[in-house]
């Protein structure tokens, strides 16, 4: 509980540090900037007492802050996207756990070709903040760990922009990199990298899509679409990830936020688990699924 608490205290710091650093942001910069954002800070709860079809206690807090950095001059654009994401739960009984972990950087620098074309060249790097586990009972083993891994993918290519909202980026000669820094995971060979080795580099196609579209009055749909193809290695094995956000406003400050990640990347090596519950010491390759939902206060500039 100590752990929601601190992530409470700190989402309303932080909250209020990034509205002020956005008010002397706009006095500075010029009109070929744009700069807009949101804080994010959902929590959700379930509490049974006496209940007869049973039930476990929990409560869990994720705080999202999600940034655009967008610069336009003439038929030269920058536009750069900022995500940070981190999220607490406890259940009675088992303790508290993280639910959400990551740390997004995109920037796509692009020359006007014609009216919705244009030449780019852009960069993606994917991390997270802190140590992931494999739990069995009271023991645990570790999956990851910041900056293990990391994924750093830029090159060359082209993109449709129709608007902010939608917009999709093909690189056919893109450079990979996956990082894994973490001593006891680049000893198993983790995320693809040799073992014992830090670093994995692919050569290959890659597809970024974005599109945002309101349903109704105060219903939005996010979509955000990563496709890597690596030709040095099973080119056929595409890495995908799709994540798909629906937000619902209450008022100007109360939303209600639910999303689904699908993730799919044949480097990864999934644990299986035993009857037990504990790990069986084989692994899989399969598709993995993360789900958020709750309800919380959202800052918009």
């Amino acid at each position: 509980m100590k752990k929601l608490d601190l992530l409470l205290s700190l989402s309303l710091s932080l909250v209020s540090l990034m509205g002020y650093a956005q008010t002397a942001a706009v006095a500075d910069t010029t009109k070929n900037w744009t700069i807009h954002g949101e804080n994010t800070f959902l929590i959700n709860q379930s509490s049974f007492s006496n209940w007869a079809s049973g039930g476990v206690n929990s409560i869990a807090g994720n705080i999202l802050f999600n940034y655009d950095f967008n610069y336009k001059k003439n038929k030269l654009t920058w536009d750069n996207k900022v995500i940070l994401g981190y999220g607490l739960s406890k259940q009675q009984n088992i303790g508290v756990r993280k639910n959400d972990d990551r740390l997004i950087l995109n920037s796509l620098l692009g020359y006007k070709a014609s009216q919705y074309w244009l030449y780019t060249f852009y960069a993606n790097f994917q991390t997270q903040f802190a140590k992931g586990y494999q739990y069995s009972g009271d023991k645990k083993s570790l999956l990851s760990d910041f900056l293990s891994p990391a994924y750093l993918t830029l090159g060359p290519g082209f993109a449709y922009k129709r608007s902010d909202n939608f917009r999709v980026n093909i690189s056919p000669f893109a450079s990979r990199l996956i990082i894994v820094q973490n001593d006891t995971l680049s000893s198993k060979g983790a995320f693809g990298v040799d073992k014992n080795k830090h670093l994995r580099y692919e050569f290959g196609a890659s597809l970024d899509a974005y599109y945002k579209v309101n349903l109704v009055e105060n219903i939005s749909f996010e979509n955000i679409l990563k496709l890597y193809s690596n030709y040095l290695d099973k080119p056929q094995n595409i890495y995908t990830d799709y994540t798909a956000n629906l937000f619902m406003k209450v008022n100007k400050f109360v939303t209600v936020n639910a999303g689904v990640q699908l993730l799919y990347d044949d480097n990864t090596d999934i644990p299986i688990l035993g009857a037990n519950g504990a790990p069986s010491g084989d692994t899989k390759r399969a598709l993995q699924v993360k789900q958020i939902f709750g309800a919380g206060f959202t800052y918009k500039f």
